[in-house]
């Protein structure tokens, strides 16, 4: 669960205010016409509503493509969003709950008429029981079928027994590092060994690996073995394949 911060005035709403009363009143001012400065107003809020689509539609998409190196850095608010659509790319409808009183679920999957209640858990250490414990009782209050505790760490033994004897899923680094790879890999092999190719200029030209291990990009390196490819987080992740 994460801890929501508290929403500050933002400069941007303001200034946008500001300026629907000077596109409104200079549209009346020069053309006498109420009717006028309507259909201006109408127009802006069109194009303002076009461009923050597509800034959103950036945005979603950054973090979508996010590797594990990413993730390990993301606060908990920001981990919720990513494993959002991390999911809705597997054809999850996904609900991020709100941060205090979520009875220990931070995202609500739905497929199917199924509903799963999921708690979110970026970590540095292992995940202990609690989360085990709040995302169960959880479920309940939110009507759901399944439980779950998605986390970029690993679990206690004592979470992994008490997880099996209440049915509660448990998907730690490896598996989301898994999840990663199929929803970021442009090669279509799991292992992801192949090098794809693209065609730029009419020259065909070989695409990136994407490392099996950590969800980066494998780069062309030069060592005092000759090239290889090199995992782009190092040193974090040294994952290396032979060229």
């Amino acid at each position: 669960m994460a801890k929501r911060r508290k929403k500050k005035e933002d400069p941007v709403a303001a200034l946008l205010g500001l300026l629907v009363i000077a596109v409104f009143l200079g549209t009346f001012m020069a053309t006498k016409s109420f009717a006028a400065a309507t259909i201006s107003l109408v127009l802006m809020f069109a194009v303002i509503f076009a461009i923050a689509f597509m800034i959103g539609a950036q945005k979603r998409e950054r973090l979508r493509r996010s590797g594990i190196a990413e993730v390990d850095k993301m606060d908990g608010l920001r981990f919720e969003r990513y494993l959002a659509e991390l999911f809705k790319s597997q054809g999850y409808q996904t609900e991020v709950t709100q941060g205090s009183g979520d009875y220990g679920v931070d995202l609500i999957l739905t497929r199917q008429g199924k509903r799963i209640a999921v708690q979110a858990k970026r970590y540095k250490n292992n995940v202990g029981l609690e989360a085990v414990q709040q995302v169960q009782a959880g479920k309940a209050k939110y009507n759901c079928s399944e439980a779950w505790v998605v986390t970029n760490s690993n679990y206690t033994d004592q979470a992994v027994t008490l997880a099996k004897a209440n049915g509660v899923r448990m998907i730690g680094r490896q598996e989301l590092i898994e999840m990663m790879l199929r929803l970021n890999s442009p090669v279509k092999s799991a292992t992801a060994q192949s090098i794809g190719k693209k065609t730029v200029a009419g020259v065909e030209v070989k695409m990136d690996l994407i490392c099996k291990i950590c969800g980066g990009t494998m780069q062309r390196r030069k060592s005092n073995k000759g090239e290889v490819y090199a995992c782009s987080n190092y040193p974090r992740c040294k994952n290396v394949q032979a060229i």
